[in-house]
C-alpha cells in the first residue's frame, strides 16, 4: 500500500466536501490526529474506519486504498492489486514475526553450549570469562535483533481510540507485555494501555 498516495487521497477528498481535518475526525469519533496522520501517510485507516470514511468522503474502499479515482474499466483490476498488496503486507509482517522467534533459539543454541563448556571443563578464569562474556554478546545481540523485526512486523492497536502505531523503541522495550500485547501510550489519544499487536499497519 502506497500510504502518502492514500494520504494524499483523503486530504484532495476531504477538502472537496469542505470539510476540515477536525470535522471529518468528529464524523468518524476519533481525533483529528488521526486524521493528519492518514493524511501525511503516516498510518492507514483501521477496518473499522474505512467504510464509514468512504461513505462520507463518496469513495470505494477500492478507490481509497488505490490512492485515487477508479474507472469502472480498471476497477476490478485495482481491487486485485489492493487485495494482493494486503495478502503481501500481511505475510511479510509474519514473518518477521517468525523470524525474530528464529534468530532468539539460534541466539540460544549457540550460547548455551558456551556457558555449559564455559562451567564444565577445567580452564584459566580468563579464558572461562570470556566464554561467558561471548554467550552474553550473543544472547543481547539476538534479543536486539529480534525486539527489532517484532516492532517493525504490523503495528500496535490502541484499545480506546483503535489507531494503530509503531513505537518508538525505547517505548517499545520499556513496556511490560504479554504474548499478543505491549503496554504503551497511544500517540493519538494520549491513553497508556495494553496495545494489541497487530501484522496490519
Amino acid at each position: 500500500m502506497n500510504q502518502d498516495k492514500i494520504g494524499k487521497f483523503i486530504a484532495k477528498e476531504r477538502k472537496a466536501k469542505s470539510l476540515t481535518q477536525r470535522q471529518l475526525a468528529e464524523k468518524l469519533g476519533i481525533s483529528d490526529k488521526t486524521v493528519s496522520k492518514w493524511e501525511c501517510g503516516k498510518g492507514l485507516p483501521e477496518v473499522v474506519f474505512m467504510l464509514p470514511l468512504c461513505e462520507i468522503l463518496g469513495t470505494s474502499v477500492n478507490e481509497l486504498l488505490s490512492g485515487e479515482r477508479v474507472s469502472e474499466e480498471d476497477y476490478q483490476k485495482k481491487a486485485e492489486e489492493n487485495m494482493m498488496n494486503l495478502i503481501r503486507e500481511k505475510e511479510e509482517s509474519r514473518k518477521k514475526i517468525i523470524l525474530a522467534a528464529v534468530v532468539v533459539a539460534m541466539g540460544l543454541a549457540a550460547a548455551i553450549p558456551l556457558m555449559v563448556v564455559s562451567q564444565m571443563f577445567e580452564m584459566t578464569m580468563a579464558v572461562r570469562m570470556v566464554l561467558a562474556g561471548i554467550a552474553v554478546m550473543v544472547i543481547i545481540t539476538a534479543i536486539g535483533v529480534a525486539c527489532v523485526l517484532d516492532r517493525d512486523a504490523g503495528a500496535f492497536e490502541c484499545p480506546g481510540c483503535h489507531a494503530r502505531f509503531v513505537p518508538e523503541m525505547g517505548a517499545y522495550l520499556m513496556g511490560a507485555h504479554t504474548v499478543t500485547k505491549r503496554k504503551l501510550k497511544c500517540p493519538d489519544c494520549g491513553r497508556v494501555s495494553y496495545c494489541r499487536h497487530v501484522l496490519m499497519k
